[in-house]
């Protein structure tokens, strides 16, 4: 969203959402072209897992259309689907066959399309990306959880049930806590070892 281009200050739905753009990150990367026409093109902060680490690329158009922008020649509608009508066709014995589509919802009000992409960038990317770090490496959820579990049995035998298991700070806590024995065994008996 070119910040020149709209008045923030006579609509309060424009600056809300140039709120969210700002907390989110999320920059307004439109050339000149597409803003003539209608089209916002926004890059999210969040990188693919594929494609070399490329950004995240979403878009509002003026014929009611929300895409994601990432796929090249076949950029998908991230618009909600619905059933359309059915369509009837007469065939050439006289019957006629019943035909079913889905189609895109379409939101023709520019700020209704803007409002529905940061809720859905913030439900898909924000949310069900949360484990790409932001350097872009993909994480998987089995992995992560595989390395929790490995450390909880780790040291299962050593902790009791009150302890928090914080990944790669563990080691820490554990040094911190036997010198802190060190020292009350020297307070108090005079030990050393």
């Amino acid at each position: 969203m070119n910040r020149e281009q709209y008045k923030y200050n006579s609509d309060p739905r424009y600056a809300k959402v140039l709120e969210k753009m700002d907390l989110l990150g999320i920059m307004d990367i439109s050339t000149t072209r597409q803003s003539k026409n209608g089209t916002i093109v926004w890059k999210l902060p969040i990188r693919m897992a594929h494609k070399n680490g490329k950004f995240i690329e979403v878009a509002s158009f003026k014929t009611g259309y929300v895409r994601n922008q990432n796929c090249g020649y076949s950029n998908y509608q991230l618009n909600k689907r619905c059933q359309n009508e059915p369509e009837y066709f007469k065939l050439s014995n006289g019957d006629y066959r019943k035909f079913e589509t889905r189609g895109c919802v379409l939101i023709p009000i520019e700020i209704d399309r803007l409002e529905y992409l940061i809720s859905y960038c913030l439900k898909n990317y924000y949310i069900k990306h949360a484990n790409l770090v932001p350097n872009g490496d993909f994480v998987a959820k089995w992995k992560h959880e595989w390395e929790l579990e490995r450390i909880k049995d780790k040291h299962s035998d050593e902790l009791d049930s009150k302890h928090v298991y914080d990944c790669g700070h563990y080691e820490r806590i554990r040094d911190l806590e036997n010198k802190l024995d060190t020292i009350q065994r020297i307070a108090e008996y005079g030990e050393t070892e």
